[in-house]
């Protein structure tokens, strides 16, 4: 498989009206590849941008709202300066016995009511600059959310890569989650392994890898492993090995099936006899003469096939298998 390989999925549902890049294409992280038929959201986002200019113009320095309401904030500051002043020259002259009481009860009235317009003139200035403020923000909340909704039709690399799969063409439907490209890194392969759980203690980073892959044929590749994993595979007892070619002999296709030997030691004149020939686990059938019999053997390092005997018979004696095994 490709290294970093990864699948880039439709979000929402729609139409496919742009498709922007080929299988081998270099993409780079956020470049757009797909277009989704995006009317609704398009409109949702025109929508919520014009009453976000609307929402902000409101608050701003030239709004007609609040420029109103500081007017009015203004008029009742005058009209309570006025009336105050009124009240206290009313009062200092009865207090000096001028005036009538009536006169002054009045201008008292006035002073309490142009008091509690001031108050309300300001109150209802700062209420409404929140709830302003307020409105702004939810507007800048439904934009993002509609930016948002508005990117979900617009399918992007993740990362880096070549493209290796493009999985749907202009005008086709498209369901939410629906899979539309696959991507990984150009140049780089990775080996992945399924390495018995009787096996997996044998094998180590590092180690040397023989492959054939379906694709080409009988050709032998050169790879070595870079990672075990530790969890195993439930499902079939297995654990996943990754290799990676070594050199420049890496393969250029991806998710061919792979037939793989992971060397684990090295043995030079070593004598070797098929696996199936040995009795027990430690002895093989010998013939002398017109004669067979059993020899107890060592055993060293083996394969699925055949094993090294380290000891018990040379390579002069005559192993005999069982026509079953012949």
């Amino acid at each position: 498989m490709a290294d970093s390989e990864y699948t880039v999925y439709a979000l929402s549902p729609g139409t496919v009206v742009k498709k922007l890049v080929k299988e081998g294409d270099e993409v780079k992280r956020r470049q757009l590849l797909y277009v989704i038929n995006n009317t609704a959201p398009a409109a949702r986002l025109d929508a919520a941008n014009i009453t976000y200019e609307k929402a902000r113009e409101d608050v701003s320095s030239g709004s007609r709202i609040l420029n109103d309401l500081k007017l009015a904030m203004q008029n009742a500051n005058i009209k309570f300066s006025n009336d105050s002043l009124q009240y206290l020259r009313l009062k200092n002259l009865w207090d000096q016995n001028v005036g009538t009481k009536t006169a002054l009860d009045n201008a008292e009235t006035q002073y309490r009511v142009s008091l509690n317009e001031k108050k309300s003139a300001r109150e209802k200035y700062y209420s409404t600059l929140n709830d302003l403020n307020v409105s702004l923000k939810n507007a800048q909340s439904n934009m993002a959310s509609a930016k948002n909704d508005l990117s979900n039709y617009l399918i992007r690399a993740q990362s880096n890569g070549t493209v290796y799969q493009m999985m749907k063409e202009k005008g086709e439907a498209v369901r939410a989650n629906e899979a539309m490209v696959l991507i990984g890194k150009s140049a780089d392969r990775l080996i992945k392994l399924a390495v018995d759980q009787q096996d997996i203690n044998l094998v180590r980073p590092g180690q040397q890898v023989l492959l054939k892959t379906d694709a080409t044929g009988d050709k032998i590749y050169e790879a070595k492993v870079v990672k075990v994993y530790p969890t195993m595979n439930e499902a079939d007892q297995t654990f996943r090995v990754d290799a990676v070619f070594a050199g420049q002999n890496a393969q250029p296709f991806i998710h061919t099936s792979v037939e793989a030997n992971i060397v684990i030691e090295k043995k030079q004149q070593a004598l070797v006899i098929r696996v199936k020939s040995i009795l027990n686990g430690d002895s093989v059938r010998i013939k002398y003469g017109s004669k067979i019999k059993a020899v107890p053997v060592k055993i060293g390092i083996h394969t699925l096939d055949e094993v090294e005997i380290v000891s018990g018979i040379d390579e002069h004696s005559e192993v005999v298998e069982s026509s079953s095994d012949k």
